[in-house]
This record gives structure tokens, sequence and C-alpha cells, in this order.
């Protein structure tokens, strides 16, 4: 395995984030802000899934080194069910947005977070050295703090976006009849 080449969503995200990237929405056509929306949406998606993978693992991981520090004696297949429910999570800190659209390339985010702990096979926790582990615990942990950090920049976006829109349907620079009548042919 190695270490990923780029950032978490890769250059489409660094796109989204560029403080250029919204220069002059007020001016676009309404298409075109719909289309920056989708476009942050779905990189949203795909980072929202790609921090799902890794917080999966960090979780096993993170659980494993506990059961031994603690010498529990039950296997960690034994308490998957317990890592895997949200027992121990403090409260989610997702912005509760409903997701209209699916993760692009689910391969190709779960080979960036498995490249996170180079080195470190994480097909078989419970066989890794204690030094192994921390490793991709430090690396997993890291990963999922510039994820999220880059997740809440693409929310962001999307939140400007959104206001745009908004902003253009308060002040009657925009139909709700004809964004309906394009959203049904885009159906068709």
């Amino acid at each position: 395995m190695t270490a990923p080449t780029s950032p978490a969503g890769g250059a489409g995200v660094d796109e989204l984030l560029d403080p250029a990237f919204l220069d002059g929405v007020q001016e676009l056509p309404m298409t075109e802000v719909r289309a920056l929306r989708h476009r942050a949406e779905q990189e949203e998606v795909n980072l929202s899934y790609t921090r799902r993978l890794l917080q999966g693992r960090l979780d096993i991981v993170r659980r494993e080194l506990q059961r031994r520090a603690e010498h529990d004696g039950r296997s960690l297949v034994d308490l998957l069910p317990e890592i895997l429910s949200e027992k121990g999570r403090g409260p989610a800190h997702g912005l509760g947005r409903h997701q209209t659209v699916q993760p692009t390339s689910p391969e190709q985010f779960e080979t960036w977070v498995n490249g996170l702990a180079p080195g470190v096979d994480l097909s078989d926790v419970p066989s890794l050295p204690d030094d192994q582990l921390e490793q991709a615990a430090r690396a997993l942990g890291e990963g999922e703090r510039t994820l999220s950090e880059r997740r809440r920049g693409v929310q962001q976006v999307m939140d400007a976006v959104a206001g745009e829109l908004a902003r253009r349907y308060r002040e009657g620079l925009a139909d709700v009849a004809q964004l309906l009548a394009d959203e049904s042919r885009h159906r068709a």
C-alpha cells in the first residue's frame, strides 16, 4: 500500500475550495448555478462516503488497541457489533443534509483510505503488532481530520451556492415553475 498522493477528494475538491471558485456566481445563469450546486453536492457525498469508510477502520483499530490495553478477553469479532454501532460516539457533526446522489467511485475512495496507513494491512487487525496498530491509528486519525476539514469547506461552498439560489428566488429573479419544468425534462 502506498500513501495517498492527493488530499481527500483530489483536484475536484481542490477546485471547489479555491476562493476564486465562487467569483462571479451572482452573474451566472441559473442553470450554471444549479450545476455548481450539483457539483458541490456530489463532492460532499463522495467525501462523506470516504469519511464513513475511514471512520469504520479507525474505530476498529482504536478498539483493538483498547482491547489489548485492558486485556479484554473478548475477540475483536465479538466486539464488532459494539464497535460499528453508534455507542461510545459523540453526537454526529454532520449537517443533516439530504443526499440525492450516490458516491461516484467507491473503489477509488476505499483505495484512498487504505493508502493512509502504508505498510499496515488492516484486513487482519488482531494479528498486527501494537506499533503498527498505533501507526495506523495516527495515520487514520490525521486522515479523518484533514478529510473532515475539506468536507466542511465543501459544505460552505454548497451553502454559498444555495444562498445565491435562494436570493434569486426571494428577489423574483428566478421562476419556480421554470425550475420544475427543467427538472422534469432531466428526469425524462
